[in-house]
């Protein structure tokens, strides 16, 4: 995908503070500025989502994804993180590129990076149903 923005930073075509890298992902700066120490986590080839993405791509992000987080909590001083990914656009997805977001965590930062949920409408059995997989 030419004209996407992570296809874009993985060439090398737009600027990025990259935290780290090989030859099929790479983590660096969110943009946005939000909470220090935020990091985007991407596959370098495209992937629309985790869930349309091979199984090597998928592996290899999670590797980087764990590296990077280890990094923080083991040299950087920060005690957890939290690792945040949307697939698709019903779940908040708003870069068409497969990523995973990094969130370093302190005790008593004040961060709230857990959605609140407000209840499960229907029965769990009937969901369970719905959901579980064939043995």
């Amino acid at each position: 995908m030419n004209d996407c923005v992570f296809c874009r930073i993985a060439r090398g075509e737009l600027p990025c503070l990259r935290v780290w890298e090989d030859e099929r992902a790479m983590a660096f700066m969110d943009a946005a500025d939000d909470v220090d120490g935020h990091i985007l986590v991407i596959p370098r080839e495209h992937a629309e989502s985790l869930l349309d993405c091979g199984e090597e791509t998928a592996a290899r992000v999670i590797r980087a994804v764990r590296t990077v987080a280890r990094h923080l909590v083991q040299a950087c001083g920060y005690e957890g993180v939290n690792v945040l990914n949307a697939s698709g656009a019903a779940a908040g997805q708003s870069v068409g590129h497969l990523h995973f977001h990094i969130v370093p965590r302190r005790a008593g930062d004040g961060i709230d990076a857990w959605p609140v949920f407000t209840g499960a409408r229907e029965e769990k059995e009937a969901v369970w149903r719905r959901v579980r997989m064939a043995d």
